[in-house]
């Protein structure tokens, strides 16, 4: 009999299993991806990963940020502009009293740090497998698995679907979904530009979706370049050089000139989020409960603070000998954490259609806003806490304490 069994090993889910793997509870994690696979060197084309001053404290303090810490860029400074327009707000690491306001890191180096804080705990994994039928039962649920290609069974008190955005376990359980989709695709690639970026992230505005660049180690950025659907072909089939020209001429010689681009992916961007965040000893968290635009990089950050939430309710309710897969204890999570995903998916998409506006009121009206918050620290320090996660539930991971 398992305590928890969180149904996906991605990043999510293996910070739950760490978060609860000292706890005394018997976790198991289930995979459909096999776990441990041999990891190739790092490279230029690593896709990379802006984790929140908050989700560094929520990795600290579950073992996993001292892996991740010597190959971390720090964002000290956020600058934020308008194309075309006059708007501007700069945002430093030091008006928060914070030593950065986020940090930089390869997802390769981050699952290597997950892998790494599970490798000899008591976490049972279950890799490559699959969940092929979950049976309800009062005090439990009985989850027939395939694993490498045999059929097990296994009882569970709670399960968590962490298994991203097409959740098999949220299609199991019918759960509604509400869809958006922006009609724009995020081109990633890395850069490296002419002039080091002194750990300032670019937010550029255009009329086609926002551009950022966030600082990697020696003059290299992570480039997210969003763009309208019909015009994604066109720019993966340009050569490097006119790749860059056009880059050059959407940001500007801030950096100096891009000088290399490496391998580019698209991603097509959507609004998905649930209302329905638990069900008969089920709780769904991160990407398959929530799937944001990149605008203000907050997709896993929420996903980590959903773990923070969640985890401390479940230590909470075990420490008090209470049914950790209850309705109260999930109840409990959900009026912890729900807010915070309804705030970030709803700032999120305001964002989008505000700012891919041209309309010249609406474009007036952002740009007296970006210069108001530049200029008014309070309503600054509102929108940093809000970037870096500190506006969220105060769970005890989030403020950087023990559970």
């Amino acid at each position: 009999m398992y305590d928890v069994v969180i149904v996906g090993g991605g990043l999510v889910g293996a910070s739950l299993a760490s978060a609860l793997r000292e706890t005394g509870l018997k976790i198991a994690i289930i995979e459909a991806a096999p776990w441990f696979e041999h990891i190739s060197p790092p490279s230029y084309d690593d896709r990379v990963i802006a984790l929140a001053y908050a989700s560094q404290r929520i990795l600290e303090q579950i073992g996993c940020w001292a892996h991740i810490a010597p190959h971390a860029t720090p964002i000290k400074h956020i600058h934020v502009t308008d194309r075309g327009h006059c708007g501007v707000t700069r945002l430093h690491h030091d008006e928060l009293n914070l030593p950065a306001l986020g940090y930089v890191v390869a997802a390769r180096q981050l699952g290597q740090a997950m892998q790494a804080t599970l490798k000899n705990s008591n976490v049972d994994i279950f890799a490559p497998a699959k969940i092929v039928e979950v049976t309800d039962n009062k005090e439990n649920l009985t989850l027939s698995i395939q694993h490498k290609e045999q059929l097990n069974s296994i009882k569970t008190r709670l399960l968590v679907a962490a298994d991203g955005g097409n959740s098999a376990i949220r299609q199991q359980l019918n759960v509604p979904i509400e869809e958006s989709d922006y009609q724009q695709t995020a081109i990633i690639a890395n850069v490296s530009t002419q002039k080091p970026h002194h750990n300032v992230a670019h937010e550029r505005f255009t009329d086609s979706g926002p551009l950022a660049l966030l600082p990697m180690q020696g003059q290299q950025s992570s480039l997210v370049w969003t763009v309208n659907h019909e015009d994604v072909e066109k720019h993966l089939a340009l050569s490097e050089s006119a790749f860059l020209a056009a880059l050059q001429q959407r940001f500007g010689w801030r950096l100096g000139r891009f000088t290399k681009v490496g391998a580019r992916h698209a991603y097509p961007l959507k609004l998905m989020r649930i209302q329905q965040h638990i069900a008969h000893r089920r709780v769904i968290i991160g990407n398959a409960a929530h799937t944001v635009h990149p605008i203000a990089g907050q997709g896993l950050n929420l996903g980590l603070r959903d773990v923070a939430s969640l985890a401390e309710v479940i230590i909470t309710a075990a420490q008090k000998k209470t049914d950790i897969g209850s309705q109260t204890v999930l109840n409990h999570y959900v009026s912890w954490q729900a807010p915070d995903q309804q705030r970030v998916t709803s700032v999120t998409d305001a964002l989008v259609r505000i700012f891919s506006n041209t309309a010249l009121p609406v474009a007036f009206a952002r740009n007296l806003g970006l210069m108001a918050t530049n200029h008014c620290l309070p309503l600054k320090k509102q929108l940093m806490k809000q970037m870096t996660g500190l506006h969220a539930h105060p769970a005890k991971l989030v403020r950087g304490a023990k559970l």
